[in-house]
């Protein structure tokens, strides 16, 4: 039996929410909820980054990639000086890639995704 559970208190709740359903609204093409997603779980300056990467680089800027993984599964690595650090890893098939992501305890927003 799988269980999931969060609050909506947690940063790193948040993480996993926001990845969750940022998966699944592309996973969808559905752009629109993707957009709201990024409003509303990423700060501002992490926004704008990603809006650049993705113009440079022709890839989604969350997820790294043209495509779609086919799973994901968010670890804590801890928290400190007002943040909180996550790593994301994505399923692509039989490979596997990871995204070091922070977020802020007190706004709970996203702070940084990194390669």
């Amino acid at each position: 039996m799988s269980k999931l559970s969060g609050s909506p208190e947690g940063a790193f709740t948040r993480i996993a929410d926001f990845y969750g359903s940022y998966i699944d609204a592309v996973y969808d093409g559905d752009g629109a909820t993707a957009d709201r997603l990024h409003a509303f779980y990423l700060s501002e300056p992490l926004q704008a980054e990603l809006r650049k990467c993705e113009e440079d680089n022709h890839a989604d800027g969350v997820l790294r990639a043209q495509n779609v993984p086919l799973g994901w599964k968010v670890a804590s690595t801890g928290s400190g000086t007002g943040r909180t650090n996550a790593t994301v890893t994505l399923t692509w098939g039989s490979d596997t890639t990871e995204v070091f992501v922070q977020a802020d305890l007190a706004t709970r927003r996203i702070l940084s995704i990194r390669d």
